[in-house]
């Protein structure tokens, strides 16, 4: 069972804790600014697919420990390195992005701090994401003589290509309230609500089948790709198939009987 699956001291890096049907994990380097080793990396794309496979979590929330979100890779263990690990530190990373995007749970990024280069590729990456008044976002690896290139997939598809393309060339931050305007988070509250507000929305969330859910995630994601006509026909055919489900036809039939659906996530 996925209970057995986030005691603490299974991980060096997060904190996981199940909390109704809503997951928190959250990462556990203060010290460090919550940068992404390796090791860091690997434990949360392993409490992720757990969380994925589990019948017991409706959504994910992603947080750090300390003053930071996220402060990027780990640049200590990336000096005096050669290109193979390189290659494997960002397939790593890579790994980790993409686990977030295709479990089927929604995970929303809970950014109280600094979330830079890939700290702010965490936050595009998650499907959600609110914000404290406090909060910053940089991809200044610019500045260091290392584009932000990884954490440029991510952002370039969260925000306007002109955002994206000021903030990895001049590698400065912005605020939570411009983060805002340009697509990057979905809300910014003060900071004494922002675990408040993100539970709220986690919730709200969780009030639907968690299959239904996960039907949709993985449609959205699949479809934005895609030429118009080619997204229809994918997302006919994938409502189609949602529409036979048992949540869908309990759903139907509670809307029409004017009574809360009895969801059996299936």
């Amino acid at each position: 069972m996925f209970v057995s699956l986030v005691r603490t001291e299974n991980y060096r890096h997060i904190l996981p804790r199940l909390d109704g049907r809503v997951a928190v994990v959250s990462m556990n380097r203060p010290e460090r600014r919550n940068a992404l080793s390796e090791e860091h990396m690997r434990e949360l794309t392993d409490f992720l697919k757990a969380a994925g496979g589990s019948g017991e979590v409706s959504v994910v929330v992603l947080k750090g420990e300390g003053p930071a979100f996220c402060a990027g890779h780990d640049l200590s263990e990336m000096v005096d390195r050669d290109i193979s690990f390189y290659r494997h530190l960002f397939d790593v990373c890579t790994e980790l992005m993409e686990t977030i995007q295709a479990i089927p749970q929604p995970v929303i990024a809970q950014v109280h701090g600094m979330a830079t280069a890939a700290g702010c590729q965490l936050v595009a990456t998650c499907d959600l994401a609110v914000a404290s008044e406090e909060a910053r976002f940089a991809t200044p690896g610019v500045k260091i003589g290392l584009f932000c290139s990884t954490p440029m997939v991510a952002l370039s598809r969260a925000v306007g290509r002109k955002k994206a393309m000021e903030m990895l060339l001049t590698g400065e931050p912005i605020s939570a309230r411009e983060a805002l305007a340009v697509g990057l988070v979905n809300r910014v509250v003060p900071a004494e609500r922002l675990e408040e507000e993100t539970r709220a929305l986690a919730a709200k969330i969780a009030e639907a089948s968690a299959f239904t859910v996960g039907i949709g995630k993985q449609a959205f994601y699949r479809q934005l790709e895609m030429p118009q006509p080619q997204a229809y026909a994918y997302a006919k055919e994938v409502m189609s198939l949602n529409a036979t489900a048992a949540d869908a036809q309990e759903g139907m039939c509670a809307f029409l009987e004017k009574r809360p659906p009895r969801w059996r996530h299936r």
